[in-house]
């Protein structure tokens, strides 16, 4: 039986985005990068996601159809039960990503992300996980 060492470890993303564009960009890089990466088009298919395997981080865009990531972000804090991970927030220019930022305590990336900004943003936050 062959063991996976923390070197080879690949960090788990769930990415949230209700544009189809927005996700594959998100796969894109976040792949390309080493991640191990799991999308979702709402906060309904991340609920599944999180329950089948809990992510290293989570990536919630603000504006989602059923429920807000932010809504989303918060049951899943309400649930004791779920480990805890690092969260990074995506929005517009138009959702005020600095009021987003003080007023919920996440890092937040400003669509559309760059690719750089992104990778540097989600090290950052795995960093804190030990991966």
């Amino acid at each position: 039986m062959q063991t996976v060492t923390e070197q080879d470890y690949r960090a788990d993303i769930l990415a949230m985005d209700s544009d189809a564009d927005t996700r594959d960009l998100l796969r894109l890089h976040l792949s390309g990068a080493g991640y191990s990466v799991r999308l979702a088009e709402d906060a309904v298919s991340a609920g599944h996601k999180v329950l089948e395997r809990a992510p290293d981080l989570l990536l919630a865009d603000v504006s989602l159809p059923y429920m807000s990531g932010l809504d989303f972000v918060a049951a899943l804090r309400a649930d004791e039960t779920l480990p805890r991970f690092p969260v990074i927030l995506l929005a517009t220019t138009a959702e005020n990503p600095e009021q987003l930022k003080w007023a919920h305590g996440y890092p937040v990336l400003t669509k559309p992300m760059v690719a750089d900004q992104l990778l540097a943003c989600v090290a950052h936050e795995l960093q804190f996980r030990n991966l």
